[in-house]
């Protein structure tokens, strides 16, 4: 039986409100921020909640709006409940413009502002507590680095020299490969000891090195093949010591070169391709879940190792075509190459550049709904998965206690106070509190005690 592990998903959003016929700001981002966010202020008395689905919901610095996913332990669940998020702030601003006149509400799922300010999507993985958690870190590290062939965003580059087309909107960003800080050393992988659960037990895993994806394809194969890495190395597989000689350097040489054949130095004086890195994790790994009998066990998972492999034997032999509806990167340059060649302009017109701001909308203007909807991008979760995950939390995790709690006290208007591991329920008489500290259990008498309260 393979193990069961909590995944989340936490996304940053860009967000303008713009003219709709010259495309000129009209609000700064925190008058936009107010909009977007006064119904949930009214509902929630806080910009920062968290609701029925289990996820939370929040303005983060900066003006960004900010989407933590319920903890999940399965993919499909964490698939589905990430676009809930989407969906969720999609109509957030469908409202917020009803109120507003002139001018269109955009909310941009992408990692870089125009001002080359950074914002990210974090991905959190549980795993068990261990002594060597930083050397097992670090032997991941080439890992990362090389993963973003397959799950960068695509990053339209424009600068004093003109356009250039890169792999990843993250890898520019990355100044360290370990460490606690996020912002002010931004590393690949953070090892802030918060593990929202058992610390006797438990880690998170909490990586900030990847680009926030818009086709399911690639959102899956991120989270996936990473799940799968972790369970395998969590089961005693050894990777490779291919420990990188200057990470930092090297996640900007793989982003830089869409023709995935970068070399890159090993610290131990010899050089790899990144292409040949990430083959051989996924040979280790695929043989390790077949000889274990994992592999059948989820269609999805197994859709995740098909186009794993597939996506590298395709970028080995140049036919990036045939990934144009699985992998974001190689799908966004196709659209923008097209309309370039179609204007007889380049990469840096301003009509370019605007429809690479289309890509990442996750709004109605966005191309995201249009392009699945003619088939340009394979869609892994259908809109009635969407709608239910937009208000009901998973099944198999804690979510589903603290997600049931909320709803039934947004139902009755009565005070209550959550995060990720407390539940409290506010009267006249004092407080009840529950500490939730297993995210595997979706069961709690004592939550159940206090919703019965609510009930009377």
């Amino acid at each position: 039986m393979k193990p069961r592990r909590i995944m989340g998903i936490e996304t940053e959003y860009g967000l303008l409100y713009a003219s709709t016929t010259t495309g000129e700001q009209l609000l700064d981002p925190e008058e936009t921020a107010h909009h977007l966010f006064e119904p949930l202020l009214h509902k929630a008395r806080s910009t920062n909640a968290f609701l029925p689905n289990g996820a939370r919901l929040y303005l983060d610095v900066g003006a960004h709006p900010e989407y933590a996913t319920a903890e999940c332990d399965q993919l499909a669940d964490l698939l589905a409940n990430d676009r809930a998020g989407d969906a969720l702030y999609a109509q957030m601003a469908a409202e917020a413009e009803v109120k507003l006149s002139g001018g269109r509400m955009h909310l941009f799922k992408n990692n870089l502002d125009s001002y080359g300010n950074s914002f990210g999507c974090h991905e959190n993985y549980l795993v068990r507590r261990r002594r060597d958690f930083r050397q097992r870190i670090d032997g991941l590290i080439p890992y990362f680095v090389t993963r973003q062939i397959m799950v960068g965003a695509g990053y339209l580059h424009v600068g004093p020299e003109g356009a250039s087309y890169r792999i990843s909107q993250r890898a520019d960003k990355m100044n360290d490969a370990v460490s606690a800080a996020t912002t002010r050393s931004r590393p690949m992988v953070n090892t802030r000891d918060e593990p929202h659960g058992d610390a006797e037990l438990y880690r998170r895993m909490h990586v900030i090195v990847g680009d926030s994806n818009m086709c399911d394809a690639t959102a899956a194969l991120k989270m996936g093949a990473t799940e799968a890495v972790l369970d395998a190395v969590e089961d005693g597989l050894r990777l490779p010591n291919r420990a990188l000689a200057d990470p930092v350097r090297a996640i900007r040489e793989v982003s830089a070169d869409t023709t995935c054949g970068a070399v890159l130095k090993l610290a131990d004086g010899t050089t790899m391709r990144a292409i040949d890195i990430q083959r051989e994790v996924h040979d280790l790994v695929r043989a390790h879940f077949e000889a274990n009998g994992w592999m059948g066990l989820d269609p999805l998972r197994a859709y995740v190792f098909d186009l794993w492999g597939r996506t590298l034997d395709a970028l080995e032999r140049g036919d990036h075509d045939s990934l144009s509806t699985e992998i974001d990167w190689i799908a966004k340059r196709k659209l923008l190459g097209r309309l370039a060649e179609r204007l007889g302009t380049g990469l840096d017109d301003a009509r370019v550049q605007r429809l690479d701001l289309a890509w990442h909308d996750i709004t109605g203007a966005g191309l995201r709904h249009k392009l699945e909807a003619s088939g340009g991008l394979k869609k892994l979760i259908s809109d009635d998965t969407i709608a239910q995950a937009m208000g009901i939390p998973p099944q198999t995790t804690r979510a589903k206690v603290r997600g049931d709690f909320v709803a039934l006290a947004m139902e009755h208007r009565r005070d209550y106070m959550v995060d990720w591991m407390n539940i409290r329920l506010l009267e006249d008489a004092g407080a009840h509190q529950v500490l939730l500290k297993d995210p595997f259990n979706p069961v709690s008498a004592e939550v159940e005690e206090l919703m019965e309260i609510i009930g009377e």
